[in-house]
């Protein structure tokens, strides 16, 4: 008589169990039907009678007529460990069935299950290891390897290198070498490192160029709140202290400091000492750059996504703005041309041609009697495409030269630019600059070292990883890039985590005149950037809506996904 054990299920079969079962039911079916075809030799009818695990024999799988239909994909197997395919018999099973028969991955599937339940922490950080070292397709890689990265203009929130070689050098900083890359970030110190640092745990030099690119300024600053991002950051603020989510007095002080740190920032954009900032509200994100970046000779700002009520308001205070995806797609001859715009959308009719729809009417006399849509609807009919865009990268809005000061005044005085109810109520914009301002606080984005064992074929081995986490802005992630070059002998890959709604910053915006790099280093020297990270940042934008995902570097020269 079986004992009942509570919370026990008989019919409960472990995944490895549930594998095993399946080959043993192709095997005992090929058995079945390969004596019909032709006799199996004794050896192997004596081997399977003891209950050997062999391969399936080839003649008998691969004749059709009364064999068994081709056995499924093993739903758990991982396509990129799939062994090399070897060269295939004319008269061989298929190469789809072939693989799906063979028991050799089947059993690799099977181990690393097994292996899964032993050591479940284990298989948590071994999978955030091997997030970034994905195989490149050819599509993902670039006609032309480079040994520099593209400029990637949105904001990372974490950064995740692995290398072969230890990270420990940038653990556990001391006094002297924290201290000396504070200074060295304020003073704007340039720093230059070997191509190769043998023993960068020894090297001082490595470690203080290291804390002088994790140093950021941010305003406004509270240590008991997450400040960034803002966009969909609800649910992280709730719960969180605000005390000035229902006090007006206070909330009116809050924006009044941010106005003079907004303003600071601009006037040090404006002079060409700050190189690029950015405003991140609970709706959108703006990105200001100086004259000579991203190829643009006069100030830009990108505003990323909008919505139909922001660019209404922009109109109605005078600020000039273009909408560089919707001209780049064509949307404006469509809309000017009144075709459909596609995705379902409904056609763009004109004044001219709402009249001319209507003029037939007044020709055969029964204008009276039909009745005709109001101005209203005429209205939201034509603007319907404009609403539809809200939200997406398709609505990003470019703002150039003297308008970008207009787009100041209207920041500093919009009161739809902070939250009226939820945990960002009463809370100003966040400031984010690589350089210091009026008001602005000094952070650090939090960088730390794993060293874990990963399995490998004859074992396993050390796997070392480097994970910054923070906003992360354009000139820290190639000032991180270019240390680890050196310190890692030219060979790491990296996991690029993205700030979606900053993705859109990396579009080509078209140029009246590209300046020279001496030119730029003239007007540009003093912004605070290191001049190899300038000439970067000078660059026009090549990848569009997307960003950098995975980068792989290897013998120095760069492959990279977006």
């Amino acid at each position: 008589m079986a004992i009942s054990v509570p919370g026990y299920s008989p019919s409960f079969r472990k995944p490895p169990e549930t594998l095993r079962l399946r080959r043993k039911r192709v095997r005992s079916l090929e058995a079945a039907a390969s004596p019909r075809e032709q006799p199996e030799p004794a050896p192997r009818r004596a081997a399977l009678a003891a209950g050997l695990l062999l391969r399936p024999f080839p003649a008998a799988a691969g004749r059709g007529g009364g064999g068994p239909a081709a056995a499924r994909r093993n739903p758990f197997a991982r396509l990129d460990n799939r062994p090399p395919a070897a060269a295939e018999p004319p008269d061989g099973p298929p190469r789809g069935q072939q693989e799906a028969q063979d028991p050799c991955l089947d059993s690799n599937q099977e181990n690393d299950l097994l292996w899964e339940e032993k050591f479940p922490e284990r298989t948590a950080v071994a999978e955030l290891l091997q997030t970034p070292q994905v195989s490149f397709s050819k599509s993902d890689i670039p006609s032309s390897e480079s040994t520099e990265l593209p400029v990637d203009w949105s904001i990372k929130t974490r950064l995740l290198f692995t290398s072969s070689q230890p990270f420990t050098w940038a653990d556990h900083l001391k006094a002297q070498e924290e201290a000396q890359g504070i200074i060295q970030h304020c003073r704007a110190t340039e720093v230059t490192l070997p191509q190769s640092i043998q023993d960068p745990k020894l090297s001082t030099e490595l470690r203080c160029a290291f804390q002088q690119s994790l140093i950021y300024w941010l305003h406004p600053a509270f240590p008991w709140l997450p400040l960034f991002p803002r966009i969909g950051a609800d649910r992280k603020m709730t719960g969180k202290i605000s005390p000035w989510s229902n006090d007006e007095t206070l909330q009116h002080i809050l924006m009044s400091d941010w106005s003079v740190s907004f303003t600071s920032l601009y006037n040090l954009l404006k002079t060409k000492l700050c190189p690029y900032f950015y405003v991140c509200t609970y709706q959108f994100t703006i990105l200001f750059r100086a004259a000579g970046l991203a190829g643009n000779d006069v100030i830009t700002a990108l505003v990323s996504p909008t919505t139909r009520g922001i660019r209404e308001a922009m109109k109605n205070e005078g600020i000039e703005f273009s909408l560089p995806l919707i001209k780049e797609n064509g949307y404006q001859k469509k809309k000017t041309s009144g075709t459909s715009l596609g995705n379902g959308e409904e056609q763009v009719i004109s004044d001219d041609d709402e009249d001319e729809s209507f003029s037939w009417l007044e020709e055969i006399g029964v204008q009276d009697k039909i009745k005709k849509p109001d101005i209203l609807s005429i209205k939201l009919r034509k603007e319907k495409h404009e609403v539809q865009m809200d939200h997406r990268p398709e609505s990003v809005v470019l703002v150039k030269g003297m308008n970008t000061l207009t787009l100041l005044n209207f920041l500093i005085n919009s009161k739809s630019l902070i939250a009226s109810s939820g945990p960002q109520a009463g809370l100003p914009p966040t400031l984010l600059s690589p350089v210091a301002f009026r008001g602005a606080t000094m952070q650090m984005l939090k960088a730390r070292s794993v060293n874990v064992k990963t399995q490998a074929v004859s074992g396993y081995k050390d796997q070392f990883s480097l994970e910054i986490t923070g906003p992360i802005m354009p000139h820290s992630l190639h000032s991180v890039t270019m240390l680890l070059k050196s310190s890692q002998n030219g060979s790491f890959s990296a996991g690029l985590y993205t700030h979606e709604p900053t993705a859109v910053f990396n579009i080509c915006l078209p140029v009246n005149k590209i300046l020279d790099k001496e030119t730029l280093q003239e007007e540009l020297g003093n912004c605070g950037l290191h001049p190899k990270t300038l000439d970067q940042l000078s660059q026009i934008p090549t990848l569009g809506k997307s960003s950098l995902r995975l980068v792989e570097l290897s013998d120095f020269v760069y492959n990279w996904r977006s």
